[in-house]
């Protein structure tokens, strides 16, 4: 039996990469005969570039940026040709917060300036495209620290400059940014637009440390940021992926770049549909299987894809929280719980490779033939 296991990271306990070994080992002690073929993913988030990488190579360009709360961190980007690769997350990533550190005040001031000094980074380097992974961000800025980065700064009626984390204020941008003849993609993990219940606030704010009060004081702040960003010449407020990273992706849509899905560029850039091919079954997962997961994440891509091929696809997830039948309509056959198979979150957190392994070694035994 062939299988395509094609996860992607498990919410920083597990790399893909990591998730993916994991699963395969599990699978080996009750089906040890099967072809198993580890196709590690993203969509965008967190471990974008280092999919990338890993299955088409090119050069890494480390640097040292600003971090989510001002702080410096190592960052990198990767070019292949004349193409760079980065993701907002390895500048602003969630991870980069300590979770005791996630509290109202912090959500409200984190900045993606990190993510500006890569791009301007890869622009000096003579890039002439720049694709920037959307997601797993602490920020939601709506992209004016990147902006700020570039040499666009957003400022207020007196023309000073706000804070790269606050754009509450701003009413204009003073400069313009310096990717003349760069052509910008947008790969987003997410479809949600900029603002109201969907948006980037009110469904990301939240696990960003944003309480009820917060998230109502950042989405009113991204909907004046939204007027500042149509002063480039384009209103993105309602466009699909534009609350993707806090709102970044509205600031990369009004840039002029081209919105794709993160998790339909990985899948097209690795091969996953020729590996799909020729598969009997496709395992993927992440952290959490919800109903985020459904709004054009990772497990959609690969679900959908088996399902064109009339291949059965299951998801071994950190935890489950969608329904079977909500599962089924993008192509998943049957998810599984680490948490409910370890006894709990706290017991599959505390060894997050050996219990997605032990779940896999169960699964198998009821999908290997």
């Amino acid at each position: 039996m062939r299988v395509v296991v094609a996860p992607d990271s498990f919410g920083g306990t597990l790399s893909a990469t990591a998730a993916a070994e994991a699963i395969a080992e599990g699978w080996r002690r009750t089906a040890p005969d099967d072809e198993l073929h580890l196709l590690p993913l993203a969509d965008g988030g967190t471990g974008f570039v280092d999919v990338l990488h890993a299955a088409l190579g090119g050069t890494w360009h480390e640097r040292e940026v600003t971090g989510p709360s001002g702080e410096p961190v190592a960052a990198r980007w990767l070019r292949i040709g004349d193409t760079a690769y980065l993701e907002s997350a390895a500048a602003a990533g969630l991870h980069l917060v300590p979770r005791e550190r996630r509290t109202p005040e912090v959500a409200r001031g984190v900045t993606t300036r990190g993510v500006g000094e890569l791009m301007a980074d890869a622009r000096r380097a003579g890039v002439t495209e720049i694709v920037v992974g959307l997601g797993g961000t602490a920020t939601s800025d709506g992209g004016a620290g990147m902006l700020a980065a570039l040499g666009a700064v957003p400022v207020d009626a007196a023309g000073t400059p706000v804070p790269d984390g606050s754009p509450a204020t701003a009413v204009r941008l003073d400069g313009a940014p310096g990717l003349d003849g760069v052509r910008l993609v947008a790969a987003a993990d997410v479809d949600n637009p900029l603002l109201g219940p969907h948006g980037a606030a009110a469904v990301f704010g939240p696990q960003k440390g944003a309480d009820a009060a917060t998230v109502a004081a950042l989405d009113a702040a991204l909907a004046r940021f939204a007027d500042v960003l149509a002063g480039l010449g384009r209103d993105v407020r309602d466009e699909s992926g534009a609350g993707a990273a806090g709102g970044l992706g509205a600031a990369l849509l009004a840039l002029g770049a081209t919105r794709v899905s993160g998790a339909g560029l990985v899948r097209e850039l690795v091969g996953l549909d020729a590996q799909l091919d020729h598969a009997d079954l496709a395992i993927t997962g992440e952290g959490s299987f919800d109903w985020q997961s459904l709004r054009g994440k990772l497990i959609t891509a690969v679900a959908r894809g088996a399902a064109d091929r009339g291949v059965p696809c299951v998801v071994l997830a950190g935890q489950v929280s969608v329904g079977r039948r909500e599962a089924g309509a993008v192509g998943v056959d049957s998810a599984y719980s680490v948490a409910d198979d370890a006894g709990g979150v706290e017991a599959s957190m505390a060894d997050p490779a050996g219990t997605l392994a032990a779940l896999a070694a169960r699964v198998a035994t009821r999908w290997s033939r």
